[in-house]
């Protein structure tokens, strides 16, 4: 059975496949830390892996170049590819959000705040968010306090339907992968499609702390789920990068920063 089948699956079950989102996703996660650049052949062969055709691949990088997302360069009959310096700028804004560590302990202290600028989940005018997160200058009203009693009612509407479907696709995948996954190629494979659908719902939805999530939620801690999953795929995944075959060259030594990805900050 193909371990990827499922994930597969759930990514075309999203709808129209978007290969160019996938394209950011593969060099986000896999390039970035790896010299910047991936040639053409290794690029085919991850997405490949899922079912993407190299025309659709060309067709990617082709619309990625013309909207200035990525550069490519040619050496003989081998093509690389990086993001341009507008392409790195655009996805370190949102690496914070994306691997940023899963909370260490329980929130006990809340903030409740309104003004133009307030970041949060909506709630009552304003937005609920965990006490000591980054301040934001556009707040102009903020109470601090504990949270006494909440019922499933209010848990429930911080969770959109929309929001909810993407979690459970989230969970069938981290399922899917389970233990024993063995083959470095798809253990690269199972982390761009990891990364891409967790890149989908960070940038999109709110955080919701494991103390405001719904009872019936498919998963109460998301992204502890997801860092989890993440450290399995890691050396595997890398041993992948590291191949040299077939007219595919090994991409240079990582920097280390794939390590400190989900891990808390000293």
């Amino acid at each position: 059975m193909d371990r990827l089948a499922p994930l597969i699956e759930t990514l075309n079950a999203d709808g129209r496949l978007r290969v160019w989102s996938l394209v950011i996703s593969v060099f986000g996660d896999l390039v970035q830390h790896r010299g910047g650049a991936m040639d053409t052949a290794r690029l085919q062969r991850i997405l490949g892996r899922i079912g993407v055709e190299p025309g659709a691949v060309r067709t990617a990088l082709s619309r990625l170049s013309r909207d200035g997302w990525v550069t490519g360069d040619r050496n003989g009959r081998i093509s690389t590819y990086r993001l341009t310096p507008e392409g790195v700028g655009s996805f370190a804004q949102a690496t914070q959000q994306i691997y940023a560590a899963p909370r260490a302990g329980p929130v006990t202290e809340w903030w409740f705040e309104t003004g133009t600028e307030a970041a949060g989940l909506p709630f009552s005018g304003g937005v609920l968010r965990p006490a000591g997160d980054t301040l934001d200058p556009g707040v102009s009203f903020r109470l601090a306090g504990r949270i006494t009693e909440i019922t499933e009612e209010v848990r429930a509407g911080f969770l959109s339907d929309s929001h909810r479907a993407s979690l459970d696709r989230l969970a069938q995948d981290l399922e899917a992968l389970g233990p024993g996954l063995t083959d470095p190629h798809d253990a690269a494979a199972a982390r761009m499609l990891l990364i891409h659908r967790w890149r989908r719902i960070v940038l999109r939805f709110p955080d919701i702390p494991a103390e405001l999530m719904p009872a019936d939620s498919p998963l109460a801690h998301p992204r502890a789920a997801v860092a989890a999953g993440y450290r399995a795929l890691l050396p595997l995944a890398e041993a992948w990068l590291d191949t040299e075959e077939d007219g595919m060259a090994a991409m240079p030594p990582s920097d280390g920063a794939e390590q400190t990805r989900f891990v808390p900050r000293a």
